[in-house]
């Protein structure tokens, strides 16, 4: 796996060389090739390498975790064989403070050897490549070719084409996959960058830190499962249940601990579901597909509307009736493993309510990065659905306060249903952006959430009816307030139909610029002029002058959005965009095809056929991360001015412009 990292840097830090060359610059490694005769049937394939002064590669034998190591690749040939493999001088050993591991480095002169069986009658042409990074404050991805010819008969030969290897172009690589992709090589990597940024001293590669997302998981699956607590088919059962525990034994200690047990395995039931769905969706690679597939989000617009329907009363979601017989019957069994076949149960007879929040909030796990966020939100569902028939064992007394069930248990439901339309209507807005069909433009979402926020109002008013609502009488308090917040979040609403930012919904609705009452023509937040296509863009900064700063964003991202509207927005951090930058924002999902001449297959074997695939094929490539939004500041010879960096606060992000604005003056002083 990291042999096939290592070639993915590689290819993309020499692509299109052509466009961009190294050629007559200095490059810190030469290398010369040779060979040495042992006997009739062996010889010694000699490797030089002569780094310049405070220069060094990675051993081959890097360990695990560590940076990417040295790799010779020998190609198959009928005249000879290896023996044994690649041998080196002993290395230098390092505690690297940036991967937390001891590396191993080589500098001055390193001269590597590998021993070969070979005819020695005939001619012998032995070709290859060797694969490394040479570093110094920053790294420099290498893929160097190389060709020994072995004629037999001479005690030692020089290779005849063992010039000193000066160019940092690849040799020999697949040329469409270099045509197509058409973007100029990078002399820094995603691993390069921890070293780059230490010495420039300003910036950091960050995004939210993955302990705070999986906590913003976890309370927001325990939310969910407090929603499901108050659903008709849980609501109802929660008395017979506790009572179940509290009076079956003569002993309350007894029936305190039962009930600590059927509570813990609502917990590990909902675990094992996190579980299975991390197995199949927990690849990063997959979850990024599921984020950002049109087909995904399509199927989820469809399943958030049966689920609206299935709380509005149209149907039930139901299992079969066998599986919870049996569920049933198996709970008969005594011990622990009784009470777990009871908790097993109920989250089956519970299946009708809870399954549309359990959807909801696994759809929208899976749309975010990180492969344990469905173990993490399905443990806080399970806390929270178990933690009342826990509590309420322990004191029993509390069950008096217990509102009655009623009508109100399914004014919870119908209301949970509105948000369900709410929220299938991102998912249908998604695919309208990812390929541009122009069908629900940003002022159609916000009408359409006007509609619907204001019918919820109405119905806790008691102006709608379902078919299992009760009569309304009076509006109780517990109406009357979320009925009163509805219909102003629908008053909040209104002005966005005219242009007005609503940064409470940032991210929800479509981005700004997507709009039928359009005043300009650009394509870009808050009018900046940016690109979408990386060459354009790197031009245009040429020709002004400036960095560039590339985006790497998603139509269905929902905190792009939110970094667009909540940050990009603030007037400090507007006027660098708009003078200081020329931003070229990549989209990572834009479902678009290339051109039949511009579509490639990856040294992967992976076929891509869009415009987002080509862009997402350079982001993972080049800074080794799926996530969006993605932020690099770029010199004119795209030099990263400093740390790439995610989703940010206004103030972070002003300090990673302004470090990036440093570094490129400085750059153009030294020049």
């Amino acid at each position: 796996m990291r042999k096939l990292q290592l070639i993915a840097f590689i290819l993309f830090d020499f692509i299109l060389s052509s466009s961009f060359s190294f050629a007559q610059q200095l490059f810190p490694a030469k290398w010369k090739f040779s060979s040495e005769k042992i006997s009739e049937n062996e010889a010694t394939l000699i490797f030089k390498l002569t780094l310049e002064q405070g220069w060094h590669i990675y051993s081959q034998f890097t360990p695990d975790g560590g940076p990417l190591p040295t790799v010779f690749t020998f190609n198959k040939a009928s005249c000879y064989q290896l023996s044994g493999k690649v041998t080196e001088p002993k290395a230098h050993e390092e505690f690297d403070d940036a991967f937390k591991v001891k590396v191993l480095m080589l500098s001055d002169e390193v001269t590597f050897k590998q021993k070969i069986k070979h005819n020695s009658k005939n001619s012998c042409k032995i070709e290859g490549k060797i694969e490394y990074q040479v570093c110094k404050e920053s790294c420099i991805f290498k893929d160097t070719a190389f060709s020994i010819i072995l004629n037999g008969g001479d005690k030692k030969e020089k290779n005849k084409n063992s010039k000193p290897d000066t160019s940092s172009s690849i040799r020999e690589i697949d040329t469409t996959y270099q045509s197509a992709l058409n973007v100029p090589p990078l002399d820094t990597s995603a691993k390069a960058t921890v070293s780059q940024g230490m010495e420039m001293g300003c910036g950091d590669s960050s995004t939210h830190a993955e302990d705070s997302s999986l906590w913003y998981t976890f309370w927001k699956g325990f939310l969910g499962g407090l929603a499901a607590v108050i659903q008709p088919c849980v609501f109802s059962i929660l008395p017979l249940t506790v009572s179940f525990f509290t009076k079956k034994t003569q002993s309350r200690k007894k029936g305190i601990r039962d009930a600590w047990i059927y509570g813990l395995s609502i917990i590990i039931i909902f675990d094992l579901l996190g579980i299975v769905v991390t197995l199949l969706t927990g690849n990063p690679e997959t979850l990024n597909v599921i984020a950002s597939n049109g087909y995904f989000n399509f199927a989820f617009f469809l399943i958030f509307i049966v689920f609206a329907l299935s709380f509005f009363g149209a149907f039930e979601i139901t299992l079969p009736s066998s599986w919870i017989n049996r569920a049933d019957q198996a709970s008969d069994r005594g011990g622990a493993l009784g009470i777990f076949f009871m908790a097993f149960t109920l989250c089956l007879i519970s299946f009708t309510c809870t399954v549309p929040i359990i959807g909801t909030l696994l759809v929208d796990i899976l749309r975010g990065q990180g492969a344990l966020k469905p173990i993490v939100g399905m443990t806080g569902f399970g806390i929270a659905l178990a933690l009342p028939f826990m509590l309420f064992a322990m004191f029993p007394a509390w069950l008096k306060s217990l509102p009655k069930s009623g009508g109100w248990l399914n004014v919870v439901k119908v209301s949970l249903g509105f948000l369900e339309l709410a929220f299938a209507l991102k998912f249908l807005s998604n695919v309208d952006l990812a390929y541009h069909w122009g069908l629900l433009k940003r002022e159609i979402f916000i009408a359409l959430w006007i509609i619907i926020f204001g019918l919820w109002g109405s119905y806790l008013l008691g102006k709608i009816r379902f078919i299992s609502d009760d009569q309304v009488q009076h509006i109780p308090i517990g109406r009357l307030l979320p009925a009163v917040l509805s219909l102003a979040f629908t008053l909040y609403l209104l002005p966005g139909l005219w242009g007005a930012p609503l940064q409470l919904i940032s991210g929800f609705p479509p981005p700004e610029f997507y709009k039928e009452w359009k005043t300009t023509n650009t394509d870009c937040p808050y009018d900046i002029n940016c690109f979408h296509d990386y060459e354009e863009g790197l031009a245009y900064a040429r020709l002004q002058d400036k960095p560039v700063m590339l985006d790497f964003t998603g139509w269905t991202c929902v905190n792009c959005r939110r970094m667009e509207d909540n940050v990009w927005s603030r007037p400090e951090i507007m006027k660098l965009l708009k003078e200081k930058y020329v931003l070229i924002s990549l989209y990572v999902d834009d479902k678009a095809s290339l051109a039949e001449d511009k579509q490639y297959t990856t040294p992967e074997g992976k076929r891509i056929t869009t415009i987002g695939g080509k862009w997402s094929d350079l982001q993972a490539k080049k800074y080794n991360t799926n996530s969006q939004p993605w932020y690099v500041l770029l010199d004119h010879k795209e030099r990263m001015l400093n740390n790439s960096r995610g989703y940010s606060t206004v103030d972070e992000y002003k300090k990673f412009l302004d470090c990036g604005l440093k570094q490129f003056a400085r750059r153009l002083a030294n020049q």
